[in-house]
């Protein structure tokens, strides 16, 4: 998924809108964010978001088996640490609340400490889009995926809250009847659209193995302090099960950051010969000794004409 809209996202502009891959890609990614979606309302964002590293390693058992590509033994290491850390969280993660309604939901996204949070959120990436990125976005990594993810905090929080109000809602309380429903639906509308937008920035201006564990870190890092602001998920757990969580955090961010170091995988001998072009050293050379070989049959076809007129 992730693997073609990237393939498609380095022609610049707009312009991978028209290519039919990076809509499959696009298809495939929505599936996969609405079953996130579903995950969301059912668990805290503490436990579902850190687990989107195994997506990592799922994408590089599917690229050893279909393009042929090879995990360098770090790769490996790095899989084996994602796996172990979102273990760890799955243990000691904290139980999900119950909510009734989709008004309590928004009795937390109105606490003084989380406006607060989106205050900041908001005047930051107005000031990243408006000032650093026309003067430093192509040339600095930092500035368009630190745009996605403090979007992507704000949209899991509402993405959360939306799910809630529609699981409410099929099991028989109704929540559609509420503004705030329709509030969070538009905040995650306008969050996804501006995350994809400079997503696809980032990934047309900078190479994939610099972006994807630099958004993946920040990311997973401002969407867990969002859920801690916002639903204070850590409240009811003791200091132990927290420094737990938070090692095994940093245990998945390092196996991550480690996958995606060594990610430049290497391809089978037989498929580089046929991939990869010819130095221009090489072709220089291969095209004097084509020319010399052209003259030396030219030249031996004039001795041999010469040594036949001389015989008769």
């Amino acid at each position: 998924m992730m693997m073609m809209m990237m393939a498609c996202a380095g022609v610049g502009g707009y312009s991978y809108l028209m290519e039919p891959l990076w809509w499959v890609g696009m298809i495939t990614m929505i599936v996969g964010e609405v079953a996130n979606f579903v995950a969301y309302a059912f668990a805290p964002a503490v436990l579902v978001t850190p687990l989107g590293a195994l997506s990592i390693i799922v994408s590089a058992v599917l690229a050893h088996f279909i393009l042929n590509e090879r995990l360098h033994a770090l790769g490996v290491l790095g899989c084996v640490m994602c796996i172990a850390g979102s273990v760890v969280i799955v243990i000691h993660a904290p139980q999900e609340q119950e909510i009734t309604s989709v008004r309590e939901i928004w009795n937390m996204a109105t606490q003084p400490a989380f406006l607060l949070y989106v205050a900041s959120v908001i005047v930051i990436v107005f000031v990243l889009v408006f000032y650093f990125s026309p003067l430093y976005g192509q040339s600095n990594v930092l500035i368009y995926t630190a745009i996605c993810s403090l979007m992507g905090s704000l949209s899991v929080m509402s993405v959360k809250a939306l799910g809630t109000s529609l699981k409410l809602t099929f099991e028989g309380t109704n929540q559609l009847i509420y503004p705030e429903t329709w509030f969070f639906m538009l905040v995650v509308a306008t969050c996804v659209l501006t995350q994809m937008n400079y997503l696809n920035k980032a990934l047309d201006t900078f190479n994939t193995a610099i972006v994807s564990p630099i958004y993946y870190v920040m990311f997973t890092t401002l969407t867990i302090l969002a859920s801690v602001i916002m639903f204070k998920d850590w409240s009811d757990q003791s200091p132990g099960s927290i420094i737990s969580e938070i090692c095994g955090l940093i245990v998945v961010l390092s196996g991550t950051i480690l996958l995606h170091v060594t990610k430049d995988y290497e391809r089978i001998p037989q498929s580089r010969s046929v991939y990869a072009p010819l130095s221009p050293s090489l072709t220089t050379r291969l095209n004097g000794e084509l020319l010399k070989h052209v003259e030396d049959e030219s030249n031996s076809d004039e001795e041999k004409a010469l040594r036949r007129q001389e015989m008769y």
